[in-house]
């Protein structure tokens, strides 16, 4: 009889995941499916980390590039083998005309756009002391690249965004947007605005569109982490609760979760290893 009724169970705890299993696909990962996304800066680390989750997760998608089209390639080539569809896209967002530009090639290759990753940015080391090494020329394309860039972008694709009534923008910010800290005075500034930009965006486009932002820290594993000094990194690492810093693939899950996300809009979420510094 025990027999029997374990048979008997599990034939109804079988019947029972099938029946749960579209439930939770069509609020999980399926609900990606046949989404359109586009990376900016996807031939990047952490650029190119959003774009191979998305994809594994059901997206399509358009990474752009300044320069490195080989890097660039590598990444749809990723895309691709996942089983989605890859593009790649030369943008600079310093230049409302590319920027334009960008926007129609990717609409009309892909016929539609329904995430939006402002992940491309640009900074230079100056510390915060020498305010006579950050000229005017350094401040403005810093900003231009890293404030102006994702607002001409997410006004670009504003009204495709908005023509499903599920759109998603994510920005990428920094944890130097919410504390002193960073490369440069320039680049902690541009960051702290691009966490208010997505609060404003985020007015903006509701009930439509949904906006979040990501604010890493140090991440090692990638190029820019590279060029920091080991001492600055240890130090980052010993300010961090969990003794470690960031990674790529955390900030790409987050990205992720926030295009699956339905109620969530105008938020920022730290991704640095827990420093104290970013609880807030």
């Amino acid at each position: 009889m025990r027999a029997i009724f374990a048979v008997a169970c599990n034939a109804e705890m079988g019947m029972l995941r099938r029946l749960a299993l579209p439930l939770i696909c069509s609020g999980g990962a399926m609900a990606l499916h046949g989404k359109v996304a586009f990376v900016t800066g996807g031939s990047g680390d952490i650029g190119k980390a959003i774009a191979e989750a998305l994809a594994a997760s059901g997206t399509d998608i358009a990474v752009s590039y300044v320069g490195e089209a080989g890097r660039a390639g590598a990444v749809v080539e990723a895309v691709r083998r996942a089983g989605r569809r890859g593009h790649a896209v030369q943008l600079d967002q310093r230049e409302p005309k590319s920027i334009d530009r960008c926007a129609q090639n990717v609409i009309d290759h892909f016929g539609r756009i329904d995430i939006l990753v402002n992940n491309a940015g640009w900074n230079i080391g100056i510390p915060f002391g020498e305010l006579e090494a950050l000229t005017p020329e350094i401040w403005d394309r810093v900003h231009e690249t890293n404030l102006r860039g994702p607002f001409l972008l997410s006004r670009a694709f504003a009204s495709e965004l908005r023509r499903h009534k599920s759109g998603r923008i994510i920005n990428i910010a920094s944890l130097a947007g919410l504390a002193p800290g960073g490369s440069s005075i320039a680049y902690a500034a541009s960051k702290a605005a691009l966490i208010h930009l997505t609060h404003c965006l985020a007015v903006a486009l509701a009930p439509d569109v949904t906006v979040n932002c990501i604010a890493p820290g140090l991440v090692e594993g990638t190029r820019m982490a590279e060029r920091v000094p080991e001492a600055m990194k240890q130090m980052a690492r010993a300010q961090s609760v969990l003794g470690r810093t960031g990674s790529a693939d955390d900030i790409a899950q987050m990205a992720v979760t926030y295009c699956r996300a339905d109620s969530v809009t105008g938020q920022t979420v730290v991704v640095d290893g827990g420093n104290p510094t970013g609880m807030r």
